[in-house]
């Protein structure tokens, strides 16, 4: 097995969205936390965590919508800072990157010498980080999290350094909490289990994950003939001046070369994209994925990757916002690193009538933007507005889901029509004036008319109120509301929410 050593950089989410490493901060993606500082966890908040019980345990916490996009472009100092000591750097993810130790390692004058001077490197470009060395990649990794800054892992000697670790470092929260239940306590209990039975006990997954456990590559590599044959490329004549144009013609690119691995019955696990600019100079690096890289993850990681030649413009620190692409690009090359056997993948039960809709949405993302397609997916919250988060196609789901409990939330049915920004109106009792909600929740009034601006319409019906009194603990965010379901005579039904004595119209009903 071969050498790896790891480059971490911890809490990488909270970094790339500009939180201090020393306060405590998150980046939080459907409400919950995606990531957080030390600081934050030293208060008690965790990763997965909801965010209204992590700001309940650190009042103080800073919080950022994650951004995947922002997450890749700064990560790209780090590559640059590595790469000017060992050229063949491979990006696991934004915040993770290996390189291979053979050479490097006889070249600087062993691996403790090579870990000590990859981390120094990336210390003195600006990041905190810890370095690894052991065999293969898993291993490595928790090498680099190991310790002080990370350790050497003596070869052959990664299924002992494995060995004392919980299976929940195999990021397989279900598998991790079956084996708890058998009393497999350890990675070593784990490989110590005849290969074989965890094959016809846990499925294929199961099987991965054993092998990892063991020390091994995750999978074998598969011996393709004519690999080389297999990459693709295109020139831009012109050279591409923008980035827009070159991510576009990667995603195309990506097609070429999934239909060409799917007709050779192989899957890449390391894609290596190299870019040739019009000044001579050549930007490549390796990208790493488990499974198969789609066509959006491959122009992404493009992306990323022509940000670190983008040219500043004057007087700016960034020259991403004009999309400018340093000397402009004349040549683009995927080329297939690593492959594995494709085993295949579960299609819809009706066929792949999704796959022209795919095609569809990834042209119009890279015309328009990542975001410019999105779908709905239900998450937590009270209002109707908040119980539904838009998702760009492509990207993962928010984590958790819309149970709660959430004190405050309306009943079913939910509301047919959500306004893009609340409509003015006024809740009337019977002498005309604004109904009141008190802080214990009491009515001043019975409603009996709906201002909607056409003059007061009778209330027929209504019910209410549910309070929410959102982050008390929070001047600056705290929030109190009462809402009240309201039918009026004209059949019309409302979601209408009072809000610092003023009303206004949150949702109807159809």
């Amino acid at each position: 097995m071969s050498r790896v050593l790891v480059v971490w950089c911890p809490d990488w989410p909270v970094t790339a969205v500009g939180i201090d490493a020393a306060a405590p901060g998150a980046a939080v993606t459907g409400g919950r936390v995606a990531a957080c500082s030390a600081a934050a966890r030293a208060e008690g908040v965790r990763r997965g965590q909801a965010l209204r019980d992590a700001q309940r345990r650190c009042p103080g916490l800073a919080v950022r919508d994650r951004d995947p996009d922002a997450e890749g472009r700064a990560f790209e100092t780090v590559v640059a800072a590595v790469a000017e000591l060992t050229p063949k750097v491979e990006v696991v993810r934004p915040g993770l990157l290996a390189v291979p130790v053979r050479g490097a390692a006889r070249f600087y004058g062993g691996e403790a010498a090579l870990r000590v001077l990859l981390q120094d490197t990336v210390v003195e470009a600006g990041h905190d980080c810890g370095a690894g060395i052991a065999d293969g990649l898993f291993a490595a990794e928790l090498a680099a999290r190991a310790g002080n800054g990370g350790v050497v892992v003596p070869e052959g000697g990664a299924a002992a350094f494995l060995a004392p670790y919980s299976p929940a470092v195999l990021c397989r929260p279900d598998l991790a909490e079956l084996l708890w239940r058998l009393g497999i306590r350890t990675l070593g209990a784990f490989a110590a289990l005849p290969a074989g039975r965890v094959a016809a006990r846990f499925g294929a997954d199961g099987a991965l994950a054993h092998r990892l456990a063991r020390g091994e590559e995750p999978r074998p590599l598969a011996a393709v003939e004519g690999a080389g044959d297999l990459a693709v490329h295109t020139l831009f004549e012109p050279p591409a001046e923008r980035a827009d144009r070159v991510v576009f013609t990667a995603k195309r690119l990506a097609d070429e070369l999934h239909a060409g691995l799917a007709a050779a019955g192989a899957a890449c696990v390391r894609l290596e994209v190299a870019v040739e600019f019009a000044d001579g100079r050549e930007s490549r690096r390796l990208w790493r994925h488990d499974g198969r890289l789609s066509a959006l993850a491959v122009a992404d990681r493009v992306r990323w990757q022509l940000s670190a030649w983008r040219p500043a413009p004057d007087g700016a620190e960034d020259g991403a916002s004009d999309g400018a692409v340093w000397g402009g690009v004349v040549r683009l090359d995927l080329l297939p690193d690593q492959l594995v056997p494709d085993t295949g993948r579960q299609e819809a039960l009706w066929g792949r009538v999704t796959d022209p809709v795919a095609r569809a949405a990834d042209r119009v993302q890279a015309l328009l933007g990542h975001r410019a397609i999105t779908r709905p997916v239900l998450t937590g919250g009270r209002g109707p507005a908040e119980q539904v988060a838009k998702v760009p196609v492509g990207d993962l789901p928010p984590g958790g889901g819309p149970d709660g409990p959430w004190p405050g939330r309306l009943a079913a049915p939910a509301p047919a029509v959500v306004p893009a920004d609340p409509v003015p109106a006024r809740l009337l009792d019977a002498a005309g004036a604004d109904v009141v909600v008190s802080a214990r929740g009491a009515v001043s009034a019975p409603p009996a008319a709906l201002a909607l601006g056409d003059g007061p319409v009778a209330v027929a019906a209504w019910a209410g109120p549910w309070p929410a009194d959102e982050r008390w603990w929070d001047p600056e965010r705290a929030r109190r509301r009462a809402r009240f379901q309201v039918v009026t005579e004209d059949g019309a039904a409302y979601l209408v929410t009072v809000e610092g004595g003023r009303w206004h119209v949150e949702a109807a009903y159809d």
